[in-house]
């Protein structure tokens, strides 16, 4: 070992000639502290435990004996970090087991043999440097991993508050003030028991309480000045939206930040004397999580200047909180923005975004790190769920499965969802022969992309290609973007990250001329004439083994938008209702406009279609300016034994008119009680009548 830089050791036994003896035996590769009996020894850990690299430990020994010693150690966390060999001439399996179990790693009996100890010192000294450099270099990776969860929450909410007109240090505020909130509330009460991991969750979640805003037009947002009771009814809607926002996002529900963030988009206007909205909640009805961003949110409003009024001063806005000028809240919490007086102002005046999230993450590292130091796989579980549910709510949201090519031995990986979408394991073997991978991304193809990931060079380690993929039944165009990763020595690519994304949209589908040729100019849906062709050909090929769905609705006041607005708001009010169903629909999904006001949905459907339907329905049927935008949808399904477009037509065609001729603005699927009205509207149809007549295909 370089003696420059020399380890120390600590040896503490009671007799001077077998510290002598050890020292003897070690002193070539450490620098020896000698302690006589076990209060020596504690000292000197105390006075200079970062110094200390092991300890050899005697068992029986005046004043204070070993076992003792490996006690105060365990008190003082020290032997997290500084490893134990005890050296004793006791062969007593129960001192033995009882040394372990304090947290000894090793049990060398008396009389010595200078190999044996020199052997077990050192080895278990690299073994100690070992795990040291991984917990190190896990800190380090779980800081950047946090660092990048935490800045995708304030890239959102940030765009959130840029839409709104205000400063995106809001969305800090109400982290830092959540916080300060939380830790407080743990202090004085056990009546919301909450992990650090919790409180953690709860302050990112609440970058999101505001995320609804999206769904607000930005004349009622931007308002200055009081809002119309009209506005504010539709500025109340940002509370549900956001919830929906974060409910809909695919496969992610039961992940804690997506059940915390629902609960403060939804709640966190709720009041603690029931008055608040959008469910006028009351008291502990309302999440601990909600309650805490509801008052942080409601402080830094006060103390920001808005477009429609100035800031108030720390002072101000505590006494208007605490007299209820603001509303009613937790008397609780209360108590904590009381005790916690001006240092809100304080913390608020020198936060930024960098300093404060860095700062935050690092003591949360520190506290994992201590809580579980020599766990180093509970601690890499943590990480690789971290980066497991950044990286499934990215591709989530746009679409993209990220994989990993490793390329000795060959081997390729894929997030959960990923793998469950193409319909392969997770890690896939061999992948350039392997039958279960090739049948999706075919052996030629697949082939021509590792050909392309050899030719790129360090300096240029991007490879790109478009390929046709086989997902079950369907062939979808997917776009295959990789970087290269090198060895040290950057002569051979050791394997690439990259992602798979899914272009087979809109974008694909209509770049011909003679695609486009399908589609209406004026909303960018299709035809019916050639969707209605393409439904028929899905069901044929299908013959029943698949489960569809045809919607078919119109606009319940159309005719009085054109009459009341003019004919170009009606045009407005089509494009806007086919940007809504364009948004809300999947690539595989048709939506056909069939005419005026009338628009058809076909879908494709595993266990229950009616998610699917409200959810949309919901999308269609918000206000557009001052028009409340309703409709009347009818749905038909194959599950009910149809197999032919016609049926599924009539069908849906009958279930809106029931709609119509009711209360208008919902939906049907349609039943057996419906089959008189079939009837009558098939008659209808052969005489011409003014009901929907199914085009010819």
């Amino acid at each position: 070992m370089d003696k420059a830089n020399r380890s120390k050791i600590l040896i503490v036994d009671d007799s001077e000639l077998n510290r002598s003896l050890l020292s003897d035996m070690l002193c070539g590769d450490f620098d020896i502290i000698e302690a006589e009996n076990g209060h020596e020894a504690v000292t000197i850990l105390h006075e200079r435990e970062l110094e200390i690299s092991l300890v050899l430990l005697d068992i029986v020994m005046p004043v204070m004996d070993g076992f003792e010693v490996l006690s105060v150690m365990n008190n003082k966390g020290w032997i997290k970090t500084i490893p134990v060999i005890m050296i004793s001439a006791e062969s007593s399996g129960t001192y033995i087991d009882r040394a372990y179990n304090l947290g000894a790693i090793d049990y060398i009996s008396r009389p010595f043999d200078e190999r044996t100890v020199k052997h077990r010192v050192v080895s278990n000294y690299l073994l100690t440097i070992k795990q040291k450099e991984m917990s190190e270099f896990l800190s380090a990776q779980m800081f950047e991993k946090e660092k990048d969860n935490s800045l995708m929450i304030e890239i959102l909410s940030h765009i959130v508050e840029f839409r709104n007109g205000e400063s995106g240090m809001h969305v800090l505020h109400v982290h830092t003030l959540t916080d300060m909130l939380l830790r407080k509330l743990m202090e004085k009460t056990d009546k919301y028991p909450l992990s650090q991991k919790e409180i953690r969750m709860i302050c990112n979640a609440s970058a999101l309480h505001d995320i609804g805003k999206i769904s607000i037009p930005s004349e009622v947002l931007n308002k200055p000045g009081r809002f119309t009771p009209e506005e504010f009814e539709i500025m109340k809607k940002h509370t549900v939206e956001g919830a929906n926002m974060l409910q809909d996002v695919p496969f992610r529900s039961n992940e804690e930040l997506i059940k915390y963030g629902y609960q403060i988009c939804r709640w966190h206007h709720e009041r603690y004397d029931g008055k608040g909205y959008p469910d006028g909640l009351k008291g502990d009805e309302i999440p601990i999580a909600a309650q805490v961003v509801s008052v942080a949110d409601v402080y830094d409003a006060l103390t920001s200047k808005r477009v429609y009024k100035d800031a108030y001063s720390h002072d101000e806005a505590i006494k208007m909180i605490l007299k209820g000028e603001c509303g009613t809240f937790n008397p609780l919490l209360l108590d904590c923005l009381k005790e916690l007086g001006d240092r809100i102002s304080d913390e608020l005046q020198v936060v930024s975004f960098g300093s404060a999230s860095d700062n935050a993450i690092r003591d949360t590292v520190e506290q994992m790190i201590k809580s579980d130091a020599p766990d180093v796989s509970a601690r890499s579980i943590r990480l690789l769920e971290y980066e497991r549910m950044k990286f499934d709510y990215l591709a989530d949201i746009s679409r993209e499965v990220v994989f990993e090519y490793v390329a000795m031995p060959e081997m390729l990986k894929l997030p959960e969802w990923g793998a469950k979408n193409f319909g392969v394991p997770v890690k896939i073997y061999d992948p350039s022969k392997n039958p279960v991978w090739t049948k999706v991304f075919s052996e030629k193809d697949f082939a021509d992309f590792l050909a392309k990931l050899n030719a790129t060079t360090p300096e240029n380690p991007v490879a790109t290609g478009r390929y046709l993929f086989r997902i079950g039944e369907e062939r979808k165009w997917n776009k295959v973007i990789a970087k290269t990763i090198w060895t040290d020595d950057e002569k051979k690519f050791e394997g690439a990250i990259g992602k798979f994304v899914d272009v087979n949209d809109e974008m694909e589908a209509y770049e011909s001329l003679e695609q486009k040729a399908d589609c209406d100019s004026f909303t960018g849906l299709l035809h019916y004439i050639p969707a209605c062709k393409r439904i028929s050909t899905i069901l044929e090929e299908s013959a029943g083994t698949r489960r569809y769905a045809l919607a078919m609705f119109d606009l319940d006041n159309f005719k009085r938008a054109n009459d009341t607005y003019g004919h170009l708001f009606g045009n407005e009010i089509l494009k806007e209702v086919a940007n809504r169903i364009k948004s809300n629909i999947r690539s595989s999904d048709i939506a056909v406009r069939m005419g005026g006001d009338e628009f058809v949905l076909f879908m494709e459907y595993k266990d229950s279609v009616e998610p699917l339907i409200k959810r949309i329905f919901s999308r269609l049927t918000k206000p557009y300016k001052d028009f409340d935008v309703s409709v009347s949808m009818g749905i038909a399904c194959t599950e009910d034994g149809l197999v032919g477009f016609e049926d599924l037509f009539k069908r849906a065609d009958t279930a809106m008119y029931a709609i119509k001729r009711g209360s208008k603005n919902s939906y049907l699927f349609y039943h057996d009680g419906l089959k008189d009205q079939l009837e009558e509207a098939g008659s209808a149809r052969e005489h011409n009548d003014d009901t929907h007549q199914l085009p010819k295909v």
